[in-house]
């Protein structure tokens, strides 16, 4: 009995031993699949926030084959003088990016953010303008600037910008948008369609604009890109 009693509580434990290593077991596999979804999610962001240039660089490129008008042309250059002008305004105020060692260089505008918001708002712009204020635009236009919110959120994430870096490049890149806009279609459109010279410099300029900035994104982006890997 004595035998029997003792034995039975040896394999108790040995049993409970064994139920608690295979709880360890469980969650040390439940942590390391959660430690590789988290290095998944972190790579896509990354990969997400790497391809948010190119991204709005390839929609304006696509609008303007699409289209080919003065006002494509027009809104083609707004976003190349927009990114020019974050590009002086980091220069203007000489603000640290919050880990200098992932990326140097002033990073006060965010210029990402400032070329998404001005692309996102633009959209916004014309879809309201276009056809009004409906379910459709409504959905459509929160839509895009969701869009807009997470590609610029990922500058943060990636500790590459602030948010007050962020949000100074969104709110930098929404009013030039607006302001753009509604100088073409209150002031240029109708000088555009009725004077031949004017449409002449429209599309020289945004050509002119359009190339140097092509130059721009093979000497700055691609170099950036063979950095980084």
């Amino acid at each position: 009995m004595l035998l029997a009693a003792t034995t039975s509580m040896k394999l108790k434990k040995v049993m409970k031993s064994v139920r608690s290593r295979k709880d360890e077991a469980i969650v040390l596999r439940n942590g390391s699949l959660k430690f590789d979804l988290d290095l998944s999610s972190e790579g896509l962001e990354s990969t997400l926030n790497k391809l948010s240039k190119w991204t709005i660089a390839a929609l304006f490129g696509i609008v303007i084959l699409w289209k080919h008008d003065g006002e494509a042309m027009w809104a083609a250059m707004g976003s190349v003088i927009n990114a020019l002008l974050s590009k002086q305004l980091k220069q203007i105020f000489n603000h640290q990016r919050p880990d200098p060692s992932l990326k140097s260089g002033p990073g006060m505008p965010s210029s990402h953010a400032q070329s998404i918001f001005y692309a996102a708002s633009y959209v916004v712009i014309l879809l309201i303008d276009s056809w009004g204020i409906n379910v459709f635009t409504l959905s459509l236009g929160i839509f895009t600037l969701a869009c807009g919110v997470y590609l610029s959120w990922l500058r943060v994430s990636q500790k590459l910008h602030t948010v007050a870096q962020v949000s100074v490049g969104a709110a930098i890149g929404s009013a030039f948008s607006i302001g753009w806009f509604f100088l073409w279609r209150d002031l240029v459109a109708k000088a555009f369609v009725s004077s031949l010279w004017l449409r002449i410099v429209v599309v020289l300029a945004s050509v002119a604009f359009c190339a140097g900035f092509l130059v721009y994104v093979v000497r700055t982006w691609l170099v950036d890109e063979e950095e980084s890997l």
